[in-house]
């Protein structure tokens, strides 16, 4: 994050992958490829060794929206069949130094987190409270022909969903900020047109200081998507796609940027990528780096 430069860790040229994280130990990546979740060692070297693929049980094909709990022993993945899951990590220490993950009992299946909310209603994952007891999400309902999508969250335990918004706004990657007051956003409720998606937060269920509106963070021409708050709290890592673009589309130029505590905007690297490019929580656990996709890696990571 103070260099902006990139190190290549991984290639491949049969796995679409997308969307990685950072285990709480900083040692591994976890990822989505084809469908499918993978443990990738943060030292391995960019020929391919260490690729894991973790075991998810009858769930079926996932998107690449996985969180991970904050003592690493369980990922939430949301499926292709509209709902999210946990799944044991199997206590394979992802857990930040000095804990340990508490770990499933051996053979435990995935558990559906997520209420049944209608055939027309899907859950979209992206982010865990940081005492890893409420999951934040985008419920997209489709009724009449329109869609909808607002931020819900869950107990990452099960039980009633809160619904925080509740308007014809689009909104996407809602994830809680370290301290778990706000949740962090995009949203296209700035604008008069579609394709102009800004940085929003809003107060977190329990956070009653700041009152309840939305507050909008970023104000420029650009299309800005899925905000990640650091460890510290003091900047804001997202992907930036050219004006105009509707929605979150894959193989279009991007630039990942860093939003700073004072509203000042860097530009960290230039790629070619977007959807899947970095769509979860992605800070390594010190804060000094983060891991994202590029279609193709390498050549086209750039500084400026």
């Amino acid at each position: 994050m103070a260099t902006g430069s990139a190190t290549v860790r991984f290639t491949s040229d049969t796995l679409l992958f997308e969307a990685p994280n950072w285990s709480p130990d900083g040692k591994s990546l976890i990822i989505n490829g084809d469908g499918r979740l993978f443990r990738l060692p943060v030292d391995a070297d960019s020929a391919g060794g260490g690729l894991e693929e973790i075991d998810l049980g009858d769930i079926a094909e996932i998107n690449n929206d996985h969180v991970l709990s904050p003592d690493g022993s369980t990922a939430y993945v949301s499926s292709d069949d509209g709902h999210i899951y946990a799944v044991d990590l199997g206590g394979t220490g992802s857990a930040p130094a000095g804990a340990e993950p508490a770990a499933a009992p051996a053979g435990t299946a995935p558990r559906r987190v997520t209420n049944d909310n209608g055939p027309n209603f899907k859950h979209y994952l992206h982010g865990v409270s940081p005492d890893g007891t409420t999951l934040s999400y985008i419920g997209l309902e489709v009724s009449g022909g329109q869609v909808r999508t607002n931020v819900y969250v869950v107990p990452a335990a099960g039980g009633p969903d809160d619904q925080l918004t509740d308007d014809e706004f689009p909104d996407d990657g809602a994830e809680f900020s370290p301290d778990g007051q706000w949740i962090y956003f995009n949203s296209e409720r700035g604008s008069t047109v579609p394709g102009h998606a800004q940085l929003f937060r809003m107060p977190a269920p329990g956070n009653t200081t700041a009152g309840g509106k939305p507050e909008q963070l970023t104000h420029d021409e650009r299309v800005n998507w899925f905000p990640h708050p650091s460890p510290d709290g003091t900047q804001i890592a997202y992907v930036s796609f050219p004006p105009g673009t509707v929605g979150h589309p894959a193989d279009v130029p991007v630039v990942v940027r860093l939003l700073e505590k004072d509203g000042t905007i860097r530009d960290l690297a230039y790629v070619f990528g977007g959807q899947g490019t970095m769509n979860v929580p992605s800070w390594s656990p010190d804060g000094t780096k983060i891991a994202i996709v590029a279609y193709p890696p390498a050549s086209t990571i750039r500084q400026s």
